[in-house]
C-alpha cells in the first residue's frame, strides 16, 4: 500500500509564487461531527496502548537518556521539548518531544519547512527516524494519546476541537503527509501560513476523520507497520498528493482523496 507523499522532481527548494498557491483547488470542510468506530473509542484499545507504552518506555530508557544528554551536549536548552496540544474532545494537554530545533525566544512559526534552520544537526536526523517521538509514549501511558490517531494540533491549526477519539502518534494522515516539510519548503515563507490553513489542514483532517471513523484492530496494526517502514524504506510513491506540473503540487478533487485515504487505508493497513 503506497501511503508515504512523494513531490515533484523539481528542485524542493524553488518556491511556489502566489498566482501558484491560489490555484490550488480548496479541500472541503472535514466532517462537522467525526465520529470513531467501535474500535477507536474502545477500552481494549486503551488497554492496548498502555501495555505497548509501558513496553516502549521500558525497552528505551537507556537509548532515551542517551538522546537527552545528546541533546543538552550538542545545543543550549531542555533536552524535552512542551507545547499545549488539542486532544480529545477539545482538551488541551501538554505534549513532550525531544528538542530537536534551537530555542527561539521570540516562539517564531509554527510550521517547520525542509531545511529550516531552527532545525539542529543531531535534531534533523532525530526527526528523520522519528526518535524525537519516543516520549509521546508518556503521553500516550497518561491517556492523552493513542498509538494511533490523528496527530494532536496546536490550538489555531486545529480543524476539529470535537473528536471523541484521543490524537496519536501516528495515523493515516501521519503517512500521507510524511514529506509534508518537504512540500512546505516549495511555498514562499509569505504563503506558507495561508496554504496550510486552506489546503493541508482540512485535507489531513478529513483523512483522519474518515480513517478513525472505520479503524479497526487490524488497520491500526497496518498503520504502525507502515509507519515503521516509513521511517527506514525510501519514500514511495503518494496516492494522496501527486504531481500536476513542473511547477507546482496539487491536490486531486476530494473524492478521489477520500478513496486512497479511506477505503484504502482502512482496508490495506
Amino acid at each position: 500500500m503506497d501511503v508515504v507523499p512523494r513531490l515533484p522532481e523539481s528542485p524542493a527548494n524553488m518556491p511556489v509564487s502566489s498566482t501558484q498557491v491560489r490555484k490550488f483547488p480548496r479541500v472541503a470542510a472535514p466532517l462537522a461531527n467525526p465520529v470513531g468506530s467501535s474500535w477507536a473509542v474502545s477500552a481494549f484499545k486503551r488497554l492496548l496502548d498502555i501495555a505497548v507504552s509501558l513496553l516502549v518506555l521500558l525497552v528505551f530508557a537507556a537509548p532515551m537518556v542517551l538522546i537527552a544528554l545528546s541533546i543538552r551536549v550538542t545545543s543550549p536548552g531542555a533536552a524535552l521539548f512542551r507545547q499545549r496540544r488539542v486532544g480529545r474532545n477539545g482538551k488541551l494537554f501538554v505534549i513532550y518531544k525531544f528538542r530537536s530545533m534551537t530555542i527561539d525566544p521570540s516562539g517564531g512559526v509554527g510550521l517547520t519547512r525542509c531545511g529550516d534552520r531552527r532545525v539542529t544537526p543531531l535534531g534533523r536526523w532525530l526527526r528523520k527516524v522519528k526518535l524525537d517521538e519516543l516520549p509521546q509514549f508518556y503521553n500516550v501511558l497518561l491517556g492523552d494519546m493513542s498509538l494511533v490517531g490523528p496527530r494532536p494540533k496546536l490550538p489555531q491549526y486545529a480543524a476539529l476541537c470535537n473528536t471523541p477519539y484521543r490524537p496519536g502518534i501516528t495515523g493515516a494522515a501521519t503517512l500521507a503527509f510524511r514529506r509534508e516539510e518537504e512540500l512546505l519548503s516549495r511555498i514562499h515563507p509569505a504563503e506558507m501560513e495561508s496554504f496550510y490553513h486552506r489546503h493541508i489542514k482540512p485535507l489531513k483532517a478529513r483523512i483522519d476523520a474518515r480513517y478513525m471513523g472505520r479503524a479497526t484492530f487490524w488497520s491500526d496494526l497496518r498503520i504502525v507497520a507502515a509507519t515503521f517502514l516509513a521511517c527506514v524504506a525510501p519514500p514511495r510513491v503518494p496516492t494522496v498528493v501527486r504531481k500536476a506540473s513542473r511547477h507546482g503540487v496539487a491536490f486531486h478533487p476530494l473524492p478521489a482523496i477520500e478513496s486512497a485515504s479511506g477505503d484504502s487505508l482502512s482496508s490495506s493497513n
